[in-house]
């Protein structure tokens, strides 16, 4: 659900901060084009999240990768770590890059900020790509929920994330701290809202593995919000799509790039059906 463990990667640094609801929000920028806003998972960073995906996406693509609230080079503060505030922070930051609108590419955590993006913040999202994330808690797995209550910061001794918190975090020694802080705010009942996701309008490219962790029947039911569910050669199929990938987990999905990047690049450049 908070989505971790993807490999880490090694990537050159090329960014700046930005100041965003009280925060130093880092972020990065690479290539020139359409902009895209990458929004990677619980614990991670850009480079622990979107190696090999920012050198594809930005030979076409402005690519504006950020590490949110508590991650990475971005300092943590005394506010909720939720997707709603992720969402408003992520606004703010267009807003100081004056980029007017943009596609939002969202990992687990970063899926259901991507999400409350275009909710809270339609005139900034064109269109959003979901992979790995639910709109309840009841959309994922009991044996995921359960999973969660027992992540602890001695969970992640020793491990490439503790390393690369206490590499790029500005508090090194808050890790503990810091797991605390996104446990106790992944504790409420955040639900992002079925009525929410049917009212909005940017087009939405849900892609799940076939074990990652979200109950198939809920998968269904987001594509159903966005108008999926029908037959397309007998009327015009929704702008939204759906895509599950045979034996991927919320973990190994993220390994899947040379497959999602390009259904992720056809999605963003098609046309409305009405064009």
């Amino acid at each position: 659900m908070l989505g971790s463990g993807v490999v880490l990667g090694q990537q050159t640094p090329s960014g700046a901060y930005a100041p965003v609801n009280g925060l130093k929000m880092y972020y990065e920028i690479h290539g020139s084009g359409e902009p895209i806003v990458l929004l990677h998972g619980a614990f991670m960073t850009i480079p622990g999240t979107w190696s090999g995906w920012i050198e594809e996406l930005s030979k076409t693509r402005k690519v504006i990768a950020v590490e949110m609230q508590g991650h990475g080079r971005t300092a943590d503060i005394d506010r909720p770590i939720t997707p709603a505030n992720l969402a408003d922070d992520v606004s703010a930051l267009l807003r100081f890059l004056k980029i007017p609108k943009a596609d939002i590419l969202g990992y687990s955590l970063g899926g259901g900020v991507a999400m409350q993006c275009a909710i809270r913040h339609p005139e900034k999202v064109r269109k959003a790509v979901i992979i790995s994330y639910a709109i309840r808690r009841d959309g994922f797995t009991k044996e995921g929920i359960d999973a969660l209550s027992q992540i602890t910061p001695d969970l992640f001794k020793g491990s490439p994330i503790e390393d690369e918190y206490k590499r790029l975090s500005p508090t090194p020694d808050g890790f503990a701290n810091f797991v605390k802080h996104l446990m106790a705010s992944n504790s409420r009942q955040v639900d992002i809202g079925a009525d929410k996701l049917k009212a909005t309008k940017a087009p939405m490219f849900f892609i799940h593995g076939d074990a990652d962790g979200v109950r198939l029947d809920h998968i269904a039911e987001m594509y159903r919000l966005k108008g999926g569910d029908l037959h397309g050669d007998i009327r015009p199929h929704p702008e939204s799509r759906l895509a599950i990938l045979p034996d991927a987990t919320h973990v190994t999905l993220m390994n899947r790039r040379s497959i999602i990047v390009p259904m992720v690049n056809d999605f963003l450049d098609a046309k409305p059906s009405n064009q």
